[in-house]
Parts: C-alpha cells; sequence; structure tokens
C-alpha cells in the first residue's frame, strides 16, 4: 500500500526503480519490462508476462489504451560463441508499471516496494503536476476536489455491489473510515475534530488525512470493481478492509494516525472562496 504524501518514506523504491528508468527522444519516462521482471524478484518470464497481461485488461477496463502505456518490442541478448536471440520484451509506461505492480503478489516484498513507489508517484502525477511547489492549503483544495470526484466513482461501484439507499451507503461509508480510524465512524471523527452539526469532516483535513481518505475511496472503488464483489455485506466488509489495509500501511510508514492529525481552523469552503486556483474553479 501507499501514499503520495510519504515521499520522503520511498526513498528506497526510488533508488531501485529510478535506476532502471529510460527517458527516450521525447523526454518520455519508460522502463522495460526485463527490467521490472529481474527487480521484482519473479524466476520465470512466463510468469510474469500472466501478470502483464492482466495489467493490460486492466487499463482497458480503466478505458484507458493500452497500446498507449503497453509497447510490444524486442530485446537482443548474448548467446554463447558471440551469438545474439531476440527475446521479446515491453516498454512501460509508469502507469503501466503501476499496473504490473498492483497484479502482482504485493506480500513479496519487492513487489510490494514497487506498488509504494509507482501508486505515489502516478498518483502525484495525476493529481497536479507541480504538487510538491505546493503550500498546505493549495494541497488541500486539489486533494479534497480528487476526492470529490472519486467518491462519486466510488459510490457508483458500490450501487453495483449492492449498496442501494441512503442508510445502506451511510453504513458503507462508515465501514471505511472504521477501518482507516481504528473503529472510529463519520459521527465520532466529527466529534473529535469539535465541529459544529453542519459542518463536515472531510472539510476540515489537512492534505494528509485528506490524501489518507482519497487513497481509501480509490482503492476500494478498484477492489469492488476488480472482484466484482456482490452483496452489501461483501461491500462493506471491502471498504473495511482497504481501510484498515491503508491505517496499517501509516502504521508501517511510522506515520501519524489519521484521527491524531491536526484539524485546520479554516474549512475548505473557506479557502475556495478566499483564493481557490482558477483551474481547481468550476466555470
Amino acid at each position: 500500500m501507499f501514499f503520495f504524501f510519504y515521499d520522503e518514506d520511498i526513498q528506497q523504491g526510488a533508488s531501485l526503480f529510478d535506476s532502471i528508468k529510460h527517458v527516450n527522444e521525447y523526454g518520455q519516462e519508460y522502463w522495460t519490462a526485463r527490467e521490472l521482471f529481474a527487480v521484482l524478484g519473479y524466476k520465470q518470464w512466463r510468469d510474469f508476462e500472466k501478470v502483464i497481461e492482466k495489467a493490460v485488461r486492466s487499463c482497458n477496463t480503466s478505458n484507458n489504451k493500452a497500446s498507449y502505456h503497453f509497447a510490444r518490442t524486442r530485446k537482443t541478448i548474448a548467446m554463447p560463441k558471440g551469438a545474439t536471440k531476440e527475446i521479446p520484451d515491453y516498454s512501460l509506461s509508469r502507469y503501466a508499471c503501476y499496473l504490473v505492480a498492483m497484479n502482482g503478489n504485493p506480500s513479496v516484498e519487492e513487489i510490494s516496494l514497487a506498488q509504494t513507489y509507482f501508486a505515489v508517484k502516478t498518483r502525484q502525477q495525476e493529481l497536479i503536476e507541480n504538487y510538491d511547489d505546493l503550500d498546505e492549503n493549495a494541497r488541500r483544495l486539489a486533494i479534497r476536489q480528487e476526492l470529490k470526484k472519486h467518491n462519486t466513482f466510488l459510490a457508483d461501484a458500490a450501487h453495483d455491489a449492492g449498496i442501494t439507499t441512503d442508510f445502506d451507503y451511510a453504513v458503507f461509508q462508515n465501514k471505511g473510515y472504521m477501518g482507516l480510524y481504528g473503529g472510529l465512524k463519520a459521527k465520532d471523527i466529527h466529534t473529535r475534530k469539535g465541529l459544529k452539526k453542519n459542518q463536515q469532516i472531510l472539510d476540515y483535513m489537512g492534505h494528509e488525512e485528506l490524501a489518507a481518505n482519497l487513497f481509501r475511496a480509490t482503492q476500494t472503488e478498484a477492489k469492488l470493481r476488480r472482484e466484482n464483489t456482490k452483496g452489501k455485506e461483501a461491500a462493506n466488509k471491502t471498504h473495511f478492509d482497504v481501510g484498515a489495509a491503508v491505517r496499517q500501511t501509516i502504521k508501517d510508514l511510522s506515520g501519524t494516525m489519521p484521527e491524531d492529525l491536526p484539524t485546520p481552523k479554516e474549512s475548505i469552503r473557506q479557502l475556495e472562496q478566499k483564493f481557490t486556483p482558477k483551474k481547481y474553479r468550476k466555470e
């Protein structure tokens, strides 16, 4: 599991995966499947190709054009007595590497490290190109916009799984919060933050807390769709499990638990009124 707001904690992955990164003549970064195959600890190319095939299907399912991210190539290798041989290979975009990592076995240390690295960098790039240059308020605004969008996607996935009423969805949302916040429900988080009745908890989160919730939402939606989850109980369990996994990741990275992060004095709505960057405004 992973977060783009713990850049200092992914230096191990940055060192490893940046070392095998290539840049083409157009300035575009890419990785070769053969080199990635080696550092991820796979023993048989045929096993790795199965993972690539699953990643390609995931790419297509998400309405991305796989040919843009998975380019078939050939690699020439040396053989005995000066001979050479061509073997199949792929040029992979960062997003392709992310999908390959996510379709691998997370219990394998190298694959878990790849999931962290590629998801952190992919998510950061998707969110905003100059994310590192933003201050706290701008980061809050950017992530909150993303979370609004992905909560809609999550609601659609939950509906497809059998969460059909407002009450069902409230229960479903609470399961995600309970997993991420160590058993706290939305009402408990609201009380802990000292908010008024009409104030929303998501509007009073700093960028780290928002990012944890964004990751909870995106990964729950992906898991529900990937596993074609059906039934309220199964959907609720999935949301809780993903939230708990995110929480465990924060713990593993020696991070601060979301319920212990400070509550900003200004809400997202106040920030939007004060200085929402034009690129985030709804025209």
